[in-house]
């Protein structure tokens, strides 16, 4: 009989995070440069054995918030299965499984695939055209999704197919950043994150117009200060090193907890990029 504890349901990027994805760094590396990130660390060495350390700090962390962690076992063909987020999103009460625009990481769905399927938890495949997890973001009736090298106008299409009751916003912006969310990121409701400058004119005018936008500078972009992890009430992971961004969330009220990923972000990805949120509740402190 299949397992059927786990419920997949997420309507925001801010609701209270319940259960979430993640995978070990086990076999991380950063040979095959995919980024600019990548590029400017490749040359100053990697330490696996610090990478599982910090993560398995951040998922203790989230293990104390109250949070139910599901890891996926690493493949050793996979340097990039870390960055959860991109193979899968939950959008309602169904996950996505992306359809991955590089080779490097085929085959990381199958893993995601096959415990979605071994725990009865639905999911939809993109069928059509790529779409990777790091370019969506929801906020309540809006799905904002980044036209990027690895998201494309063919897969964007199939995904509005697939969620007529919500409006899919496309946001073109600068190649040069690998997902969406390392340039953008929903807070609240009214505040979000963003790097300025990098997106479709329109589309960014149309960002500050719906919310309180905190700016990153360039140098917290380049340490992915946009790539937190909100898990409700106002509690938002993010890195040490991003000052600014701390002090601009702390002082609109927000309790930043740090965890230093400092090793793991060499490979192109913070907080957002490692977890695949399978079920957020309406957080009542937005809600109420």
């Amino acid at each position: 009989m299949l397992d059927s504890q786990y419920k997949a349901q997420c309507s925001t990027e801010y609701g209270r995070l319940k259960t979430v994805v993640l995978c070990e760094p086990t076999y991380m590396n950063i040979e095959n440069q995919i980024n600019e990130t990548q590029r400017r660390y490749s040359d100053k060495g990697f330490n696996v054995e610090q990478a599982i350390i910090q993560h398995q700090q951040f998922v203790a962390k989230l293990k104390d918030l109250g949070i139910e962690v599901v890891l996926l076992p690493p493949g050793k063909n996979y340097p990039e299965q870390v960055f959860t987020r991109d193979i899968g999103f939950t959008l309602g009460d169904t996950v996505f499984i992306a359809a991955m625009a590089t080779k490097i990481r085929h085959g990381e769905e199958d893993i995601l695939q096959e415990w979605l399927k071994s725990h009865n938890v639905s999911y939809n495949n993109i069928k059509h055209g790529h779409v990777e997890g790091g370019d969506v973001i929801i906020d309540q009736d809006t799905v904002y999704i980044g036209q990027s090298d690895r998201s494309d106008t063919i897969g964007i299409q199939y995904l509005q197919s697939k969620l007529p009751h919500m409006k899919v916003l496309p946001v073109p912006f600068t190649k040069s950043f690998l997902h969406l969310d390392c340039i953008f990121n929903v807070l609240s409701p009214t505040e979000a994150l963003l790097y300025p400058g990098q997106m479709d004119k329109k589309v960014e005018e149309y960002l500050y117009s719906r919310y309180d936008i905190i700016e990153v500078s360039k140098e917290e972009q380049f340490t992915l200060g946009t790539n937190v992890l909100s898990v409700g009430n106002r509690h938002v992971f993010s890195q040490p090193i991003n000052t600014q961004v701390n002090r601009a969330l702390s002082q609109r009220g927000f309790e930043v907890i740090e965890v230093d990923i400092s090793e793991i972000i060499k490979s192109g990805g913070a907080f957002r990029c490692c977890t695949m949120p399978l079920l957020r509740l309406t957080d009542p402190a937005y809600f109420d």
